[in-house]
């Protein structure tokens, strides 16, 4: 299935032949940084770093720029999978979960752009699938020290790329010291190592993808100097406060009601359109999942359904609660992986139950691909061959317009 899905994003990555949306900040960005230059100061750099060893290592061009992403998109629905696997020990549950996560639309459009958030959500997803690991029944003590060390590490890395997993990131750790608290996993792995692989590790590496800046030669970053430069680019981000025509709210995304045209012009010979957007169905069904997960969990104290419905609550409320003036769909993309997470769970009930039901769970996953299919052309910038007007065969709602 992973193979799959890296066939859907390496399909002609290198097309639109020009940066767009975003690529017009990160891609300079990157350049800059092998001049041994700041630029785009305000996000972490982890991201920016990996675009440009891409250039180093392949050349100035657009399969170069988005390569990042498309590594780390394909790497994280794996990681999706074997954590969802690993969690549940329910295989529907896992493939489902998959399919849908590949299918939300979301994750392959940003796993084909040149942006920090994907690198962030593939890393997010390695983090999770560790810590999923560290808890299974068949960890040895060597295996969860190994696990609990890499969950550490990647989570400081997803933070490196993008502070959006900062939520996420605090409730996993939160889980596992309290799973440890209460005796039921982690079992003879001290407190001082749980210390050492969650609370130190993290911060120490995520400071380290900073590094490369502590020797530029213009706007470096004075290496001891770790709460003021932060203070640094909390300012920059509170200052970006123009508006933006495709800017949105954080209950826009819930209902899939303001997507984001990254793309829409002649390009490379064609018209071509990028539409980021969510599965029409699927973003929609997870929500009821998300009713069902939180009710059902609860009455039956399952820890699965509910620390599924904790992390999409906490990787939402950071744009609920925060102050950033301007906010867009692409922050949805954590909250929404996790609604797949929750859909697939759901799936893998209604496959258990037999039936009726088993072709309930079966279509849902056909009418996500199916969605998935039919908005391929402006979810990939593939021809659309009825010119200027193309667009019109999927505005479905006025506001995606």
């Amino acid at each position: 299935m992973t193979l799959l899905f890296a066939a859907l994003v390496f399909w002609h990555l290198g097309i639109p032949s020009k940066p767009y949306f975003d690529e017009i900040h990160y891609v300079p960005a990157a350049r800059a940084m092998l001049a041994r230059r700041m630029a785009n100061p305000e996000h972490p750099m982890l991201g920016k770093e990996a675009i440009a060893l891409s250039i180093r290592l392949l050349g100035d061009t657009p399969f170069a720029w988005r390569l990042p992403s498309a590594l780390t998109g394909c790497l994280g629905l794996f990681a999706f999978g074997r954590a969802l696997w690993l969690a549940s020990g329910r295989r529907v549950a896992a493939l489902a979960g998959m399919a849908l996560l590949a299918s939300d639309f979301s994750w392959l459009v940003q796993s084909r752009i040149a942006m920090l958030d994907m690198v962030m959500a593939g890393l997010t997803m390695v983090a999770l699938w560790l810590a999923a690991g560290a808890v299974h029944h068949s960890a040895t003590p060597v295996g969860i020290r190994l696990r609990l060390a890499g969950c550490g590490l990647a989570f400081a890395l997803a933070l490196g790329a993008k502070w959006s997993v900062a939520p996420v990131m605090a409730l996993v750790i939160g889980a596992l010291l309290a799973g440890r608290l209460s005796g039921r996993v982690l079992r003879g792995i001290g407190w001082g190592e749980l210390a050492l692989w969650l609370v130190i590790l993290p911060p120490f590496a995520y400071w380290l993808t900073y590094a490369p800046a502590f020797f530029y030669t213009q706007d470096g970053i004075a290496p001891w100097d770790v709460l003021g430069w932060h203070r640094i680019m909390l300012e920059l981000q509170a200052s970006v406060v123009k508006h933006h025509p495709y800017q949105s709210h954080w209950s826009q995304w819930i209902i899939n009601q303001r997507p984001i045209w990254y793309l829409y012009e002649v390009v490379d010979g064609a018209q071509r359109g990028i539409l980021l957007v969510g599965n029409p169905f699927t973003m929609l069904a997870g929500l009821v999942a998300l009713g069902w997960a939180a009710s059902s969990g609860w009455a039956q104290r399952a820890w699965l359904p509910l620390l599924l419905v904790g992390l999409y609550g906490a990787s939402i409320a950071l744009w609920v609660l925060g102050h950033k003036p301007v906010q867009f769909y692409y922050h949805y993309l954590l909250p929404a992986a996790f609604l797949m997470a929750l859909l697939g769970l759901a799936v893998d009930r209604l496959w258990a139950a037999g039936g009726l039901m088993r072709k309930e769970a079966a279509a849902t996953l056909v009418l996500a691909l199916g969605l998935l299919a039919w908005f391929w052309p402006i979810l990939t910038g593939a021809p659309l061959h009825k010119g200027v007007q193309s667009f019109q065969d999927w505005m479905w709602l006025a506001s995606w317009r």
